[in-house]
């Protein structure tokens, strides 16, 4: 699949929204399922969310439902997450990861990250 990048992350106050970024490199990327994962400070990376290879699918981490969306743009090789009504909890670095199977939500089976972009929510 090759590289992740992602992009969009930074300061927001609380109630704001961010949409971030996962551009992929690669000819396969409609193969791929991308998951969104979180990692705060002193804490484990957690599952956010994750979209099906087709964009047909998909599914949530119960702390985000309702709040976040994400969405895929396979003739971009790029998935978005949509990021509304922001909390000072949802504070973290966000990485995008890739993987041939859906749908899956641990970390450690992941194929392919990003480095990750830090999103800051102020009370």
């Amino acid at each position: 699949q090759g590289q992740l990048v992602e992009s969009g992350g930074g300061l927001v106050q609380a109630g704001g929204s961010l949409r971030l970024s996962c551009a992929a490199s690669g000819r396969t990327f409609s193969q791929y399922a991308i998951n969104w994962f979180r990692q705060a400070a002193g804490k484990e990376r957690e599952f956010v969310a994750a979209i099906r290879g087709s964009g047909g699918s998909k599914i949530y981490a119960d702390s985000v439902k309702g709040r976040f969306t994400i969405d895929r743009d396979n003739a971009k090789n790029t998935v978005y997450l949509q990021m509304n009504s922001l909390k000072p909890e949802d504070t973290a670095v966000y990485y995008c990861a890739a993987v041939r199977t859906y749908p899956i939500v641990t970390a450690s089976v992941m194929e392919y990250w990003g480095k990750g972009t830090l999103v800051t929510v102020s009370s």
